[in-house]
């Protein structure tokens, strides 16, 4: 049984909940670091290099993969979540709608991208991820990170304006799915709580909720129809890829609750940020879809470092001891 289990045992007093440690916090950004990097160069085979037309079957085999992977799970007692029932709809709302909108522009965004660009343009989730962290949970930053996040927008604007493979469309998937990542995030950390359905319920029921609408949506655009009729289903390689991206698809969604569970949306934000650098620059020798221009260049690495020194600043304030509190100042009044 895992920490995160132990924490949503049904029969522990809220008090006995440890916090996590420093190994699981770091581990989980880990494992969220790996599988979000594989996922996009395996998503980027299928979709750029194969030219597998449908993202949103795609994105349905990874729900399906989700869904009969934590169901398996539970029915052997490895896992535990709570069993339907009708409030878990209103428990979990908005992340189901989140959750579809997150999946199928990433993956949208994924196929009309270049890997350099796409990693760019995704670097606008910190600060939106910032902003809703300010509404919804209150949060405040420093001027550093202000700063650094002001050169990730300019080095991404000045990348964007100089992108000689522009696709409208592409830039439109990226950004919904920025907003949706960072919305994602937020309220992700927000309903995990272990007394209600904790992190495996979370995903099961997301998943569960979604994949009706989300095939309906897939027949009703013609988007299953061309995905049935595509001319790969015999190739091996490519069937073996299909099913490594729906695998990989539920641990990206694992591995994303995990590492909000453990740290923040923000960390899993800032982690992703730092995965994307090594994309980037895969990318620009990978998919052949990358045209180089010097000014599009320099806007990327002006992205680059402002988003390693974010996440330099915002892991290092994480990992900072807190001061103990002087009880000798602090007013007879408050210590009561």
């Amino acid at each position: 049984m895992t920490a995160g289990d132990q924490a949503e045992g049904a029969g522990e007093e809220p008090g006995a909940v440890r916090p996590p440690s420093g190994v699981a916090k770091l581990l989980s950004a880990l494992f969220y670091a790996t599988c979000s990097f594989l996922i996009v160069l395996v998503n980027k085979t299928l979709l750029t290099t194969y030219g597998f037309p449908s993202p949103i079957v795609l994105g349905i085999g990874q729900m399906a993969a989700t869904i009969m992977i934590l169901y398996v799970s539970k029915r052997n007692k490895i896992i535990h979540f709570p069993d339907f029932d009708k409030k878990i709809p209103v428990k979990l709302f908005p992340l189901p709608l989140l959750y579809v909108g997150n999946h199928i522009s990433g993956l949208s965004s994924t196929s009309k991208l270049s890997l350099p660009m796409f990693t760019v343009l995704r670097k606008f989730t910190i600060p939106l991820t910032l902003l809703l962290e300010s509404i919804v949970l209150g949060k405040q930053y420093s001027l550093s990170i202000i700063v650094s996040v002001f050169a990730i927008i300019l080095g991404a604007f000045i990348a964007a304006g100089s992108d000689l493979a522009f696709n409208l469309e592409g830039y439109i998937f990226v950004f919904l799915n920025d907003v949706f990542t960072a919305a994602n995030g937020v309220y992700t950390k927000q309903k995990m709580d272990p007394k209600e359905l904790g992190k495996y319920g979370v995903l099961f029921y997301n998943a569960c909720f979604m994949i009706i609408p989300t095939f309906i949506i897939s027949v009703s655009t013609g988007d299953l129809q061309q995905a049935t009729e595509f001319n790969q289903w015999k190739n091996v390689l490519f069937i073996i890829q299909f099913l490594l991206s729906c695998f990989l698809g539920f641990l990206l969604m694992y591995s994303t609750v995990l590492c909000s569970y453990y740290n923040s949306a923000l960390t899993t934000a800032v982690v992703g940020a730092i995965k994307n650098v090594s994309i980037a620059y895969i990318g620009m020798l990978v998919g052949g879809d990358y045209v180089f221009s010097v000014l599009n260049f320099v806007g990327l690495n002006i992205c680059m470092a402002g988003g390693l020194r974010y996440s330099f600043l915002t892991l290092s304030s994480q990992l900072k001891p807190k001061q103990p509190v002087d009880e000798e100042n602090i007013p007879s009044d408050l210590k009561s």
